[in-house]
């Protein structure tokens, strides 16, 4: 149950911001802030995958941390939704999750956007122990806690890819003594990119998960209705925001590539459901526009691919193609299996590409210069990072295009 009057919880609140993870693997510091809020005796956090559940963080069998349980695809198909709910040891995920001794549940989503990607449940020995209200106020905790893990995430990426560029250089000045002057041009640029770049992380992001994090949290409108004009500004928020978020992951996306520290990871599975799943995340912003996404592929079949890295490919070429087509119109997404490889097409009907620039668009911070794209604001980093994903599974990208007759982006990966 909660301990909190509604204004006591708003003072609550934003102490969920400054939670350290950094040297707390348990995530010890999460549940001790959730103490405050809350009456529970056992707390969990997971991650999703396809089909199983990954147990992140806990403050009780912390040997258990990073263990996979299998679920079942309904169960599966319920976690990867918006819907929050309160359950009992009878419940299916709660057997799944081979949990003894708790009667009561409370299972709230973590998300970014429109993608779910873990969930908390915070339980009690005593049945029947929540109700919707406590339900209400860990959905609210749950939004804040998504931005505050997926800041420690990008963070710890961060700190790779500045050691990757640190041993790359010392590489370099190592073989390449007798060119001191070029190595210290390029030592120079170095430096001024890793300052950029710590900028954007450090002074950027942290800002920004506030921003997003209390606007969800006022979208919500538990606190209070909204008027028409209210929603709409905190809609105007939200999107901005997440737009700024997605520049500043592609700038470190490209680092992390330029660093070598980029792996691929293999699985098998249905090219269909990394279609529907890019669909689905980009829905809002297409419908904003009036854009319909249709996937027009005759059957579905399974590939061997690295499954978040086809899943960022789809998402930077469909991104685009809403960016670039006129509202009311439709975008196509197709998936075409051959003998040898897969081949994927996004087609749109916007601006179109000179074929003169062609060659030139996937080259880095390449933004071509026209009245309709200045409207769009872009790091110019998405087609290159769709070019070297591309290329990390022995594939290739290319271009079908004309000025004011659409684009269709091409695909090949090898099988």
């Amino acid at each position: 149950m909660t301990k909190l009057t509604n204004k006591e919880l708003l003072k609550e609140l934003p102490a969920l911001f400054n939670i350290n993870l950094n040297s707390d693997k348990s995530g010890n510091n999460i549940f001790i802030k959730l103490k405050n809020i809350f009456e529970f005796d056992y707390g969990y956090i997971y991650y999703l995958n396809p089909d199983t559940v990954q147990l992140k963080y806990s403050n009780i069998n912390k040997e258990l941390i990073d263990k996979t349980y299998k679920i079942s695809k309904k169960d599966i198909k319920f976690l990867y939704s918006d819907k929050n709910c309160i359950l009992n040891e009878q419940s299916s995920i709660i057997k799944s999750l081979n949990f003894i001794g708790g009667k009561s549940y409370i299972l709230s989503k973590l998300a970014v956007g429109e993608t779910v990607f873990g969930f908390i449940i915070l339980g009690s020995k005593k049945p029947d122990f929540y109700a919707e209200q406590e339900l209400s106020v860990l959905e609210t905790c749950s939004s804040i806690l998504s931005y505050v893990i997926k800041d420690l995430e990008l963070s710890n990426v961060f700190k790779i890819q500045l050691k990757a560029l640190k041993d790359g250089l010392i590489e370099k000045n190592n073989a390449y003594k007798i060119i001191k002057e070029q190595n210290e041009k390029i030592l120079e640029a170095d430096k001024v990119k890793t300052e950029f770049l710590a900028n954007v992380s450090h002074e950027l992001r942290t800002p920004l998960n506030a921003i997003l994090g209390f606007s969800e949290i006022l979208s919500e409108e538990l606190y209070g209705e909204l008027n028409s004009k209210q929603k709409e500004y905190i809609s105007d928020i939200r999107v901005s925001g997440l737009h700024l978020l997605g520049m500043i992951n592609e700038i470190l996306d490209i680092s992390k590539i330029e660093a070598h520290a980029v792996k691929l990871v293999r699985s098998e599975f249905n090219i269909m459901k990394a279609l529907r799943e890019v669909a689905t995340i980009l829905k809002p912003l297409a419908t904003k526009k009036g854009i319909r996404i249709i996937i027009d592929c005759e059957n579905d079949f399974k590939v061997n691919a690295d499954y978040q890295k086809i899943q960022q490919i789809l998402y930077n070429l469909v991104n685009n193609a809403i960016k670039f087509s006129p509202e009311n119109d439709e975008i196509e997404l197709c998936a075409i299996k051959r003998k040898d490889k897969f081949i994927l097409k996004v087609h749109d009907n916007g601006i179109g590409i000179d074929p003169k620039y062609h060659g030139k668009i996937f080259a880095k911070f390449v933004q071509l210069d026209s009245a309709y794209t200045k409207k769009e604001s872009s790091t110019g980093l998405g087609l290159t990072i769709t070019k070297e994903l591309t290329e990390l599974h022995d594939g290739k990208i290319s271009i079908v295009s004309k000025v004011n007759n659409g684009s269709t982006f091409i695909i090949e990966i090898p099988q």
